[in-house]
């Protein structure tokens, strides 16, 4: 079936362009123009549209309120800002409402790639009762305490800006919304920025401070949901499997930027259970029951109950954003890496194996008492379709390395996941205070110069 594709602009010359441009996709999308918002609303009124590609500044109504209508009216469409703007508080209005930011003059394989891009996106959502209500969703929400944090150092008159990205590097939402921004076209980087430091640093402390007191983008985790959904476990179970994710991939590559893929995806890869738990809360809550009461892994449990895993929630909506595929990838399959395709080391490979060692760890026993007995437990069909068998003990060893030079203790803790990701009764207040405790450690040896750090040589090139 043809993708329906909705595009607005006030500039007629520009929607003539549009339709030549577009002229030999024809057998793939079906195409139709609108000269400015209301006209646009018209049609979607009438007619069905999968995606709709917005100029930004129109009379009337320009292209952030025209997609925050879309987006209350028809979560289920993709919204795309195209405008030639570079107006720079516009461009941060666009934010919210929209998906992704296309500057123009765009190049018709750009356009087609995003949009192609965000329509695949929706194939990992393979039960027809997910889809909309995932498209309804569009925020990670932030832990509330590093949420205060970033609000008091911003405040502060002396503000740091390496202080402010040590906190969003700390927090799964910060991280997805300034990667978000900082790899928009409107920025033009011939490199993505995957590290969320790096991110803040480039943005500066203006465009942060605009983020989060002004715009509002960065919300906090409802304070009904911060209980049963153990936010302050699995908090600490992000950084944690972030951490040796990188760990893991030092073990086989020097490459900065496979290195900043990999802690990025392991500080995220649980990002679909904040977006679950927020905007889902009674029948997420029921379905963690469901888990808890049946023995059943998580992801199980999620399918049941909802038709999709919050791996793949969060993968389509960081998809959507435009993050990299390495980093959607990852958290699509970080449960069953062996549904990917790709036969190589990957960010999958060193956030699947690192969330496994997490939880092997702190459930007091080991990868190799375990196999890959039930989920999350290492998938060893796929490390050994990769040949990479022998290189568990390294990967092991360099996780226990940092996790000890960090001040992590191996063995068993209240309230960490416990074996196979099933959800048992935990200490949530005591783990959150250890983790609390131990989190300058962490921090500490992810600062250290790679060379500093102990552990396993890396994996001759």
């Amino acid at each position: 079936m043809p993708i329906r594709i909705l595009f607005v602009d006030d500039e007629t010359n520009v929607l003539d362009g549009l339709r030549r441009m577009l002229r030999s996709m024809r057998n793939e999308w079906e195409t139709a123009f609108a000269p400015g918002g209301a006209e646009a609303l018209a049609l979607l009124e009438t007619q069905a549209f999968d995606v709709i590609v917005s100029d930004m500044r129109m009379p009337r109504m320009d292209g952030a309120q025209l997609l925050n209508e879309v987006r209350e009216r028809w979560p289920h469409m993709v919204r795309i800002i195209l405008s030639g703007h570079s107006d720079y508080e516009m461009i941060l209005k666009s934010i919210g409402p929209s998906h992704q930011y296309l500057t123009k003059p765009c190049e018709p394989t750009l356009l087609r790639r995003t949009i192609d891009r965000a329509v695949a996106l929706s194939r990992l959502l393979s039960d027809v009762r997910a889809r909309p209500i995932v498209s309804m969703m569009d925020n990670i929400p932030s832990m509330p305490t590093l949420y205060a944090d970033l609000v008091a150092e911003l405040q502060r008159s002396d503000s740091s800006l390496q202080r402010v990205g040590e906190i969003i590097a700390q927090d799964v939402g910060m991280t997805a919304q300034v990667l978000r921004l900082v790899n928009s076209a409107y920025f033009g980087l011939r490199q993505p920025i995957n590290n969320p430091s790096a991110a803040v640093t480039y943005l500066g402390i203006s465009t942060v401070t605009a983020l989060v007191m002004t715009l509002h983008l960065f919300q906090q985790v409802p304070p009904t949901i911060r209980g049963w959904l153990e936010i302050d476990r699995n908090w600490a179970h992000g950084m944690r499997t972030a951490v040796m994710a990188r760990a893991v991939a030092e073990c086989e590559t020097k490459d900065r930027r496979f290195l900043d893929d990999a802690f990025t995806a392991g500080l995220i890869h649980d990002a679909g259970r904040l977006t679950l738990g927020t905007n889902l809360s009674e029948t997420y809550r029921k379905c963690l029951e469901g888990a808890r009461r049946s023995g059943v892994p998580i992801a199980v449990a999620e399918r049941r109950y909802l038709g999709v895993t919050h791996g793949e929630v969060g993968a389509y909506l960081i998809g959507l954003w435009g993050l990299p595929n390495s980093i959607v990838e990852a958290l699509a399959h970080h449960p069953d890496p062996s549904a990917c395709v790709h036969p190589e080391f990957s960010t999958l490979t060193a956030v699947h194996v690192a969330c496994t060692f997490e939880n092997a760890r702190h459930a007091g026993t080991s990868v190799e008492e375990n196999g890959s007995q039930g989920w999350p437990w290492l998938d060893m069909a796929y490390i050994q379709r990769l040949g990479l068998t022998g290189r568990l003990p390294v990967w092991r060893e360099s996780c226990e390395a940092i996790m000890e030079a960090a001040g992590e203790e191996g063995s068993s803790e209240s309230g960490t996941p416990s074996p196979g990701g099933r959800l048992e009764t935990a200490g949530a207040d005591d783990h959150a205070a250890a983790s609390a405790a131990r989190h300058d450690g962490l921090q500490r040896e992810l600062n250290r110069p790679l060379s500093d750090r102990t552990g396993p040589s890396r994996r001759a090139a």
